[in-house]
């Protein structure tokens, strides 16, 4: 099968999904790189090369027929689609609409057409911090940690990685077997990430200062989109070579950015573009939980005129001020995953992203 693989990238126009598109299409065992994805940016086609198409095909996954048609005869599936929403700007059925029943879609199409590998793009979202906000300190995939998931997003991820892991060994269509696996994404910075732009923005609009809403002590991992990308690529490839050691797992994503706290990965990012970035000062708990309120009662006093936008929420400030923090190498012992690009590399080729979309609009 070699130079005949046809791989599927659900969401494939997408932060990561793009990031994915652009490695499998440099894989010499790939033969086409389909994107199914509800955007469907043809700039992505821009990725092929002689040996390797790419085809962006658009469609929204809660469209099985769609769905079903853009997959025939695919022998690998990386299911990136998804609504991330952390601040509830998106009704809560609708983002399970796509996050829950656009997975059980893709794992139903893959039983009918006989397409025996998903990897699937999950989020530490979907382990917690629970409702209690217990810390998870350098844990890793055998650390035990229950209670009910806080945030709505990630009760949507939690929700669909049961469903995947669940799937895994189920029968096919034509009696083989299906075999999946799971990686957690973190916080994920690199080309693209919007939220390091609004921030950046944000800190202009202040005099160039940075302040944050974590506490000192406050532990989290961030990955940069490359190395979050290239684990898919070689968990992909090797659920194929090795699926007695990948089916049915789950890995955390990682590289060698700094585990630490995030607002010092923030600062280091946006200072590496611009010099006059300066780290401000801790905004209390306190003070957000009183402006959280605020916002409520004014939300609901606008609400028949104007629907405010929302801004942050509880479960969104308690997932910040919470530790949630890992340490692994299980990609690595599984299936020798590296980090493709270093800590360093990854700074500058955010930086010059970064730099590029402050200037050109267009880049957003």
């Amino acid at each position: 099968m070699d130079g005949a693989q046809i791989y599927l990238v659900t969401g494939g126009c997408g932060f990561i999904g793009e990031k994915i598109t652009e490695l499998l299409s440099q894989q010499d065992y790939i033969k086409e790189v389909r994107v199914f994805d509800s955007v469907a940016r043809k700039e992505v086609e821009k990725f092929a090369t002689a040996t390797t198409h790419v085809t962006v095909m658009k469609g929204d996954i809660r469209d099985y027929n769609l769905l079903l048609a853009a997959m025939q005869g695919v022998h690998v599936v990386i299911h990136t689609a998804a609504i991330v929403d952390c601040r509830n700007m998106l009704p809560f059925w609708e983002m399970k609409a796509v996050n829950v029943g656009g997975t059980e879609n893709v794992l139903r199409a893959c039983c009918a057409l006989n397409i025996p590998y998903v990897v699937y793009t999950s989020s530490i979202a979907a382990v917690g911090p629970n409702i209690l906000h217990e810390p998870m300190l350098r844990g890793n995939e055998d650390t035990k940690y229950s209670g009910e998931v806080e945030l709505p997003y990630g009760k949507t991820k939690a929700i669909a990685e049961r469903l995947v892991l669940e799937a895994n060994g189920k029968k096919l269509s034509n009696g083989g077997k299906l075999l999946t696996c799971v990686i957690r994404a973190n916080t994920v910075y690199g080309e693209k990430a919007m939220f390091l732009h609004e921030l950046y923005l944000s800190a202009k609009a202040h005099n160039g200062v940075l302040n944050y809403l974590e506490p000192e002590h406050t532990e989290r991992n961030s990955t940069y989109v490359g190395n979050v990308a290239w684990m898919h690529v070689l968990a992909a490839r090797h659920l194929q070579l090795k699926p007695d050691i990948l089916a049915g797992q789950v890995y955390y994503s990682y590289d060698d950015t700094p585990t630490t706290k995030s607002f010092l990965i923030r600062y280091q990012l946006m200072s590496c573009m611009d010099p006059s970035i300066r780290l401000g000062s801790h905004i209390p708990y306190w003070k957000m939980w009183l402006l959280i309120h605020l916002h409520r009662i004014i939300e609901v006093i606008l609400s028949p005129f104007w629907k405010l936008r929302p801004s942050l929420n509880f479960p969104l400030l308690h997932t910040i001020v919470t530790t949630f923090s890992y340490e692994t190498d299980k990609a690595f012992r599984h299936f020798g995953y590296k980090p493709l690009y270093s800590w360093q590399e990854s700074k500058l080729r955010t930086a010059r992203w970064l730099e590029k979309a402050v200037g050109n609009p267009s880049l957003q």
